[in-house]
């Protein structure tokens, strides 16, 4: 009998897939909004809204990059709140009149400034209610759209959470019973391509390597604490004494590694592994070691 969990990741993956090839894709615009009359809805870019959480926090990174980890080290935090993945970007605003796009754009707002009011309300409900100070985000399909983020939260500050390519490949390939190498190997590219944009495109940003936070993550959270502004608290590091919610596919890792509540060394990619040249590139540029290609 097949495991239902097995299930679970593949369809998970094919999902990720599917929203990958969305996320950098245009975005499409409602029915009601390209049936609108010609120069009135059509064309036009609303202001910035003021935002009730001025300068969250992003984890960027790839998937089966640590950032569950990081969320629940963060998470442990007396000033900081980490809540699973939040999935803001699947979260949208519907115009479902033909007079709602001129309605909104009387009141200086069009449907990507409503969702970017919608996602800030949704991260100070979060926060409120937390009792804290600072909120993260680690949603990993959120480095498919950081650009988006970035217009959504100008003062917004980004974590980007680094690891070898190689690993990330062989994470996803041994959790599926019957792995498409291709389309793993495509996947991968498809976050590092984004996160390597945006590692040069956010100069503001903290980079951290998974590897460098699982060998040393009393000095990786101290690092990290500057970066946010808040003292460093050693019980970060005993995360299993702390309430994460559930560890759930959908909503982060939920391996029993992350379940056992401790920091473990994070597995070495294979020396050997021969990677695509644009990736191997990628993987040199963030300082790690590749296997030279067969002559």
């Amino acid at each position: 009998m097949r495991d239902p969990r097995m299930s679970a990741v593949g369809r998970g993956l094919k999902r990720r897939g599917r929203l990958m090839i969305r996320a950098v894709s245009p975005p499409r615009r409602d029915r009601t909004v390209s049936a609108a009359p010609a120069g009135d809805a059509a064309g036009f870019t609303a202001p910035p809204a003021p935002r009730l959480v001025d300068s969250p926090v992003f984890v960027l990174s790839s998937v089966r990059s640590g950032s569950t980890l990081l969320r629940v080290l963060l998470n442990s935090h007396s000033r900081v709140r980490a809540p699973h993945e939040m999935h803001l970007r699947t979260v949208h605003v519907r115009l479902s009149r033909s007079f709602t796009p001129d309605a909104m754009r009387a009141l200086d707002l069009d449907r990507a400034e409503l969702e970017h009011v919608l996602w800030d309300r949704i991260l100070h409900v979060e926060l409120q209610r937390s009792g804290k100070d600072v909120i993260v985000d680690k949603t990993p399909p959120n480095t498919l759209i950081w650009p988006r983020l970035q217009r959504c939260w100008p003062n917004a500050r980004y974590i980007v959470l680094l690891r070898h390519p190689g690993a990330v490949i062989e994470s996803l390939t041994s959790r599926r019973t019957d792995p498409d190498h291709e389309a793993i190997r495509a996947e991968v590219l498809a976050y590092s391509e984004k996160l390597e944009e945006a590692r040069l495109g956010l100069p503001g940003a903290h980079v951290v390597r998974y590897e460098d936070l699982t060998a040393e993550p009393e000095l990786r959270t101290r690092e990290l604490c500057a970066y946010l502004g808040v003292p460093w608290e050693s019980g970060m590091l005993d995360y299993g004494d702390r309430d994460h919610g559930v560890f759930r596919p959908q909503l982060g890792d939920w391996s029993s590694t992350i379940k056992s509540g401790r920091v473990q060394r994070a597995r070495i990619a294979d020396p050997a592994a021969e990677l695509p040249p644009r990736l191997a590139a990628i993987a040199r540029a963030w300082g790690y070691p590749v296997a030279a290609p067969p002559r």
